[in-house]
């Protein structure tokens, strides 16, 4: 017996560069907090806002930063454990998402402010 191949499409998702941070090798929360622009091998994308529809948003609007291991989950201050970084993330994506949005926007996409 053979199987149909189900025949509607996925809704293909952009993919924008980021808003607030070029992949460059540099770690955002390094440059932010240490002044440190040093070159990593390896990079991590953290999406902004969180949860599994929170991933989805981010992506699409280009709320996405590229942290080191220790900042994205490997230590302290990795932004899953230390509250504090992860707030720091979320209010600069917010300021630069509204240079060119609104309030509202924000609001309707991401659903808190964080300023």
């Amino acid at each position: 017996m053979q199987y149909l191949k189900n025949k509607t499409k996925k809704k293909k998702i952009r993919h924008p560069k980021s808003i607030l941070h070029e992949k460059d090798g540099t770690c955002y929360l390094c440059m932010k907090l240490n002044g440190d622009y040093k070159i990593h091998a390896y990079l991590e994308e953290h999406h902004v806002i969180p949860g599994a529809a929170g991933r989805k948003i981010s992506e699409e609007n280009g709320l996405k930063v590229y942290l080191c291991m220790p900042h994205h989950r490997g230590s302290a201050a990795a932004v899953h454990s230390n509250h504090d970084n992860m707030l720091l993330i979320q209010q600069d994506a917010q300021k630069v998402f509204e240079r060119t949005h609104t309030r509202g926007d924000w609001m309707r996409i991401a659903g808190k402010n964080y300023l």
